[in-house]
């Protein structure tokens, strides 16, 4: 999307997945906790199909990926494992879409991001397609195609949404690196050049002309003006992981307009503290970077530090309020 001057970002959100198998449960949680904001959930506790690779793998167009036993494998037509991907995501669309009739502003659905799906996506001879450029193009290509319907559908279930795409790309620190193992475990595939994952990202994120994209890594060092460049319009992290080395990049990203998703509640069961307390590090982070207190409510939207798969549904109900309440915090409170 080329200018997201207009465009509204919800306050606070998730990441994407929630506990549970049970769809209707989890869209009734998302959308009674977030009315400004409501996700489509992926439910990873049903199995494979239903997990982060599996889901988006259902989404390909003319690729198609079952389930081995060292992981999701690209074959030549729609086996079981696809044909049960595309049914749960169905569901999950049903759900969704009973739970925001008359719904009106942002919604945010993910998939996997490029370079994520070719770090663990395989070929037939067992190495992921991170290792062969040509299959890296085509995955990329069939997943641009395969999002642009995805956001149709969303689109027509849900009519009044503004639609935002989530790119989950937790592996891509791992690919810019070289520290993808091989097959063997004993290898590492080779760093890919900086310029082809920017450019590969900016082609998937591309497709989605009518709204805005966000890249979420859970991963140490994300690479913010990469992404940027790559046309993100906000980027999603665990805020624990930031370092002071990052300052620079989320100044300039801040300043540059980019929208902050900053993962500041915990994404499993524990203690959580108060709303203002969670949002304490946002604070502390714009006063040292010299950011004016105001643009804080318009720059940051406040999430889980990760997805809340693995915690218990009364958590992560509760996590999810808790986000609400924190970003309440900040937009009242921003000194």
């Amino acid at each position: 999307m080329s200018e997201n001057s207009e465009f509204r970002f919800g306050p606070a959100t998730g990441v994407g997945s929630m506990p549970g198998g049970d769809a209707r449960e989890a869209a009734k949680t998302v959308t009674g906790s977030l009315d400004d904001f409501p996700f489509l959930p992926e439910l990873p506790a049903r199995g494979p199909g239903a997990d982060m690779i599996g889901r988006t793998a259902g989404m390909l167009v003319e690729l198609y990926a079952r389930v081995e036993p060292s992981g999701w494998r690209i074959g030549d037509r729609p086996g079981r494992d696809t044909k049960r991907a595309r049914s749960w995501l169905g569901q999950d669309l049903d759900a969704l879409e009973e739970f925001t009739q008359g719904y009106e502003g942002p919604l945010k659905v993910q998939a996997v991001g490029p370079w994520t799906l070719a770090a663990a996506l395989e070929l037939r001879n067992g190495e992921v397609a991170l290792s062969d450029a040509g299959a890296c193009r085509d995955l990329a290509g069939s997943l641009a195609e395969g999002l642009r319907l995805h956001l149709e559908e969303v689109g027509r279930r849900v009519p009044g949404a503004q639609v935002v795409l989530q790119l989950d790309e937790p592996s891509l620190i791992a690919v810019l690196r070289g520290q993808v193992r091989s097959a063997s475990g004993y290898r590492t595939h080779r760093a890919v050049d900086r310029q082809v994952v920017e450019a590969t990202l900016r082609d998937v994120v591309g497709v989605h002309e009518a709204g805005p994209v966000v890249v979420h890594s859970c991963a140490p060092d994300v690479p913010f003006a990469l992404l940027r460049r790559a046309g993100a319009a906000a980027i999603s992290f665990d805020f624990a992981l930031l370092t002071e080395r990052d300052d620079d990049a989320i100044g300039e990203a801040v300043e540059g307009g980019t929208r902050l998703f900053a993962g500041v509640v915990p994404g499993v069961d524990g203690p959580l503290s108060d709303p203002a307390g969670s949002v304490m590090g946002v604070r502390t982070l714009w006063r040292r970077l010299g950011l004016h207190p105001d643009l804080l409510a318009e720059a940051v939207t406040v999430t889980p530090s990760c997805g809340l798969a693995g915690a218990s549904p009364d958590f992560a109900r509760k996590a999810l309020a808790h986000c609400v309440r924190a970003a309440r915090s900040l937009a009242d409170n921003p000194e």
